[in-house]
């Protein structure tokens, strides 16, 4: 790819997406910028990746095809304020702030600006995201793969409505937290059947890697797969039985929804 990709942010998010672009090969080093507000971050940023790192928003903003806005969602007003005027030409703004919408960056952009949105999720920092896109304008079929490429150096991503994101926090953006505390839980009930602790965590999060690997490279609904495990009056059926007698599936359900009521809140 040789265009020039710009990050405004360099935090969690931000160093994973330019993690990811590097270790892909996608881009050569020199075509991956930076901006960050302190000399701290800007050096770190700068050692660990070998990139350039500016201080100055608006010099970040000249030089970048793509330019991905990988700040707070709060911050994301006066940073194109501040940038709106020193955009490249024919430039694509992308934003991976939760709660900002379509028509935020088109009332925030220079007219006839194109811009998109994304939502990559934390476990894009070990290469195993999840990334939604939205868009409301026509792209050139090279462009969108360029796009979809840069996120695909880091996990999957799928195209999906705008109002469809809400949905996307609460299975993806969110999830991992939910995920977290299923390992934990595990990992504690296996401590109280005497495993260490360290190999709880271990066997806990491997099976829920392994299991994830299964429906996404099997293709087979998740439903078989668990009745696959469910021998005839065995081990695993009993655990079954005991989650869906305490509302295993329907906690889960309800959390989502909470999370997608909160979402969709927060766009307005």
């Amino acid at each position: 790819m040789n265009k020039t990709i710009g990050f405004i942010g360099s935090g969690n998010m931000g160093q994973a997406m330019i993690n990811g672009l590097l270790e892909s090969g996608i881009v050569d080093k020199e075509m991956v910028i930076a901006s960050a507000k302190t000399e701290g971050t800007i050096n770190q940023v700068s050692e660990r990746y070998g990139i350039k790192v500016y201080s100055d928003n608006n010099e970040l903003a000249k030089r970048s095809d793509y330019l991905i806005l990988a700040v707070k969602p709060y911050m994301h007003q006066d940073v194109l304020e501040d940038i709106k005027g020193n955009l490249k030409k024919g430039a694509i703004v992308i934003t991976v702030g939760a709660g900002i919408t379509l028509d935020f960056l088109k009332n925030n952009l220079p007219e006839g600006t194109r811009y998109l949105k994304a939502m990559p999720n934390t476990p894009a920092m070990v290469g195993e995201g999840m990334t939604a896109i939205a868009v409301d304008q026509e792209f050139e079929n090279e462009e969108m793969e360029e796009i979809l490429s840069i996120f695909r150096t880091f996990g999957r991503v799928e195209i999906v409505e705008e109002n469809k994101m809400d949905g996307v926090t609460a299975v993806a953006g969110s999830s991992p937290a939910y995920v977290y505390m299923l390992i934990e839980a595990m990992a504690d009930a296996a401590v109280l059947q005497g495993l260490q602790r360290k190999q709880a965590y271990t066997f806990a999060a491997q099976a829920v890697l392994g299991a994830a690997r299964m429906v996404l490279e099997t293709g087979i609904h998740p439903g078989e797969l668990k009745d696959k495990v469910c021998s005839p009056g065995g081990t695993t059926i009993e655990a079954v039985t005991t989650l869906e007698r305490e509302g295993f599936r329907s906690a889960v359900m309800e959390a989502m929804k909470s999370c997608a009521d909160k979402s969709r809140s927060m766009s307005k």
